[in-house]
């Protein structure tokens, strides 16, 4: 049996619309002043900012501040110190047919998929979609081991996605730390390091930095993320706010779903 989408696939134009709409991209809700501190957080190696990103160039301010105006889209203007920013949503249509290119690809290929978010009020949805799709259309998604400690909570795979679990709740987290630990946990449980991992923040960052093919999202506080990008460890950044409503990015989803040459039957 077919089942319809759970979203219609819009349009290129359409789905521009709907990510200005939806301030997904365009006059997003993250401030100037929190995307310069966060460059400068980035360099100075600030534990929420570095992400788990293994820097393998000198950057300097100015070169992450006109890194993430090429690829983000935020404004160019070094004058420009507060107030309201943007992303692109040119640039995020564009890296959005990239990553559903290298998604389609791996599962293909029957390829062990690991998914992992530190945004669970906002992105989970969508990986653990991804991942249903994925397993449907023969690819493997990769189990971690039960739930182990990290820092005052722990690490917990729900509907197949990465998560931090802290007194009860999920957790928003920028460390690399759970990444780093399943990684671990999968290596000394006997299974092959994943062909694919499809995460954020520092989850996305410390596997790319070990070397693994990696897709991200990120948003225009998240420097690291795009440095990763450049440098060749994340092979692609979507940038976006990620931390929106979970329905908004429903659209998102089914276009990289189509573009991957999936169909839902979910």
């Amino acid at each position: 049996m077919t089942f319809p989408p759970l979203s219609p696939v819009l349009s290129p134009d359409d789905l521009v619309r709907h990510l200005d709409h939806h301030r997904i991209t365009g006059a997003v809700a993250t401030p100037r002043e929190a995307n310069l501190r966060n460059i400068q957080g980035f360099l100075d190696g600030d534990q929420h900012q570095h992400m788990g990103v293994v820097r393998t160039r000198d950057w300097t301010f100015d070169d992450v501040l006109a890194l993430m105006q090429e690829r983000v889209g935020i404004s160019a203007d070094p004058e420009h110190r507060e107030g309201q920013d943007t992303i692109s949503a040119a640039l995020a249509l564009a890296a959005l047919e990239r990553y559903a290119r290298v998604f389609g690809e791996v599962v293909a290929a029957g390829g062990r998929i690991l998914f992992a978010t530190g945004h669970p009020a906002g992105l989970f949805p969508v990986y653990a979609r991804l991942a249903r799709v994925a397993r449907r259309a023969g690819a493997h998604v990769v189990r971690v081991p039960d739930g182990f400690p990290f820092e005052d909570g722990d690490v917990r795979q729900i509907e197949d996605v990465v998560m931090v679990e802290q007194y009860g709740g999920l957790r928003h987290t920028h460390f690399p730390g759970p990444m780093t630990l399943s990684l671990e946990r999968l290596r000394r449980d006997g299974q092959n390091p994943p062909d694919l991992v499809v995460a954020d923040h520092g989850l996305a960052g410390a596997a790319g930095s070990r070397g693994l093919r990696t897709l991200a999202i990120a948003d225009c506080n998240d420097p690291g993320v795009f440095v990763a990008e450049a440098q060749g460890q994340v092979e692609v950044a979507v940038p976006l706010d990620d931390n929106l409503p979970p329905r908004v990015y429903e659209p998102v989803t089914a276009y990289v779903l189509h573009h991957a040459g999936l169909d839902e039957h979910v």
